[in-house]
């Protein structure tokens, strides 16, 4: 008698795990732009701004809002790991998605780098014996552990670090309106010099420094890609998106207005400019205030760098699930946290060394050339989903994307002319790269996969 056939059972495929509601989404997204997010690069922006920081964060918020709503319908498009990359990849042409992608690596990765950079600069502030490469050291390993822990770990980690900063940043607020109290005068345009200061305004200082602003922004678009981490992707990471970028805008406005009341138009010293904010902290509020707020932006940019490490990592992985990089490496996940185990420890290795070889100034501009080119691929596919392929043509649909590129555009071609040069190098690697892939571009670049909403 023949024996029944016995179905073998095939193990699925290990894939990221949907632990994420809208609150760990906004509150993700908030601590890795920070709510203290301008006083890291206040003193970069007032000193390329003449004083007027307030501006540049205003006129930034606007391109980044414009830009956050593109991201968001974009996700509700394509639920993906790979955000901009896939975003590009699948409206437009899967070359330009690579290109985006490569882009975004850059971004992504200078990210904990820059903060690996100042988070060892404040803490000589308080530990001015410890050198800056056993600070480096331990930072970089710092983010790299925290991450290999996975993401509900890291999600708990960001709400401590989300009250704490936000009861500093009402502390500051406190001591600058005692300050403020007490001047009994003001003098003519004291309340208004912030946004515009007749004796050191210039059109080009105030697009530099919103160049340089656009970092304030940096991290709504890392919400994109934990959108298969995300329960109903397609409601959540509209709303966080947009809500973090509002949110961001208006609390950073009102930190650096309020700096700018205490501090005025004059620069800092250049060997100061990473403890601008603790300088101003401490005008008005002494040495308390001054490690308090120093303290502050260092707990920050650990926040930072470890949910960027987080973005960069997820990024890498949607790259290399569809073969854009090397899959075998940037593809896989570990099975038992189910994380790109691989890609953190990449991103992190990638910090620890570029923290001993690029300033913290130089990678603010070379880490927004990359944003910024992403940014202008998102919204051209959202241009070309939501309005040319749409039966429905609403005006929003078009005039929404169309300024967000736009103004981003001019954003980016106001960067300093160092980062537009080692920027270009960085992207003509990666075209060189995809060449080479490709035989010259003979065969499809990459291959998009977009998963299930319910995994």
């Amino acid at each position: 008698m023949k024996e029944p056939s016995v179905a073998t059972s095939v193990p699925a495929p290990v894939q990221l795990k949907r632990a994420l509601k809208l609150w760990d989404l906004i509150i993700i997204g908030i601590v890795i732009i920070q709510p203290i997010a301008p006083m890291g690069i206040y003193g970069v922006i007032n000193n390329n701004a003449g004083g007027h920081v307030v501006t540049t964060i205003l006129i930034a918020m606007v391109a980044m809002l414009f830009t956050a709503i593109s991201y968001g319908k974009m996700a509700r498009a394509y639920p993906s790991a790979g955000s901009a990359y896939t975003y590009v990849g699948e409206e437009i042409h899967p070359a330009l998605g690579y290109i985006t992608g490569w882009a975004m690596v850059m971004d992504y990765i200078l990210n904990p780098l820059i903060c690996t950079v100042l988070c060892s600069k404040l803490t000589q502030n308080i530990l001015p014996g410890m050198p800056y490469w056993a600070l480096a050291v331990a930072y970089a390993t710092l983010f790299t552990l925290l991450n290999l822990r996975g993401i509900k770990t890291s999600a708990r980690i960001n709400d401590v670090l989300a009250a704490g900063m936000s009861i500093v940043v009402v502390v500051f607020f406190a001591f600058v309106i005692r300050f403020i109290w007490g001047l009994h005068q003001y003098g003519a345009g004291f309340f208004t010099q912030p946004f515009y200061n007749p004796e050191t305004f210039s059109f080009h200082g105030v697009f530099r420094g919103t160049s340089i602003a656009v970092l304030t922004y940096i991290g709504f678009d890392a919400i994109s890609t934990l959108s298969e981490e995300v329960e109903n992707p397609r409601r959540n990471v509209m709303l966080a998106t947009v809500l973090v970028c509002v949110i961001t805008g208006v609390l950073s406005s009102l930190e650096v207005y309020a700096a700018q009341l205490v501090w005025g138009s004059k620069p800092f010293p250049q060997d100061m400019v990473e403890s601008a904010f603790p300088l101003v902290a401490r005008q008005i509020g002494g040495f308390f205030l001054f490690h308090l707020l120093n303290f502050t932006v260092l707990i920050a940019n650990i926040g930072s760098g470890m949910g960027a490490q987080l973005g960069a990592a997820r990024l890498l992985y949607g790259m290399g699930r569809s073969d854009g990089i090397p899959k075998k490496f940037f593809g896989a996940l570990d099975p038992k946290n189910r994380i790109p185990r691989n890609n953190v420890i990449f991103v992190g290795a990638i910090a620890l060394v570029g923290a001993f070889l690029i300033s913290y100034e130089k990678g603010t501009e070379l880490l927004n050339f990359g944003a910024l080119l992403a940014f202008m691929g998102v919204n051209a596919a959202a241009f070309v989903h939501y309005y040319l392929r749409s039966s429905e043509k609403r005006w929003t649909n078009f005039a929404f994307p169309v300024l967000g590129f736009v103004i981003c555009l001019f954003i980016w071609r106001s960067l300093g002319p160092w980062a537009i040069v080692l920027g270009t190098v960085w992207m003509a690697v990666g075209v060189a790269y995809g060449a080479v892939k490709t035989k010259g571009f003979k065969t499809d670049l990459v291959r998009f996969d977009i998963p299930a909403d319910d995994a």
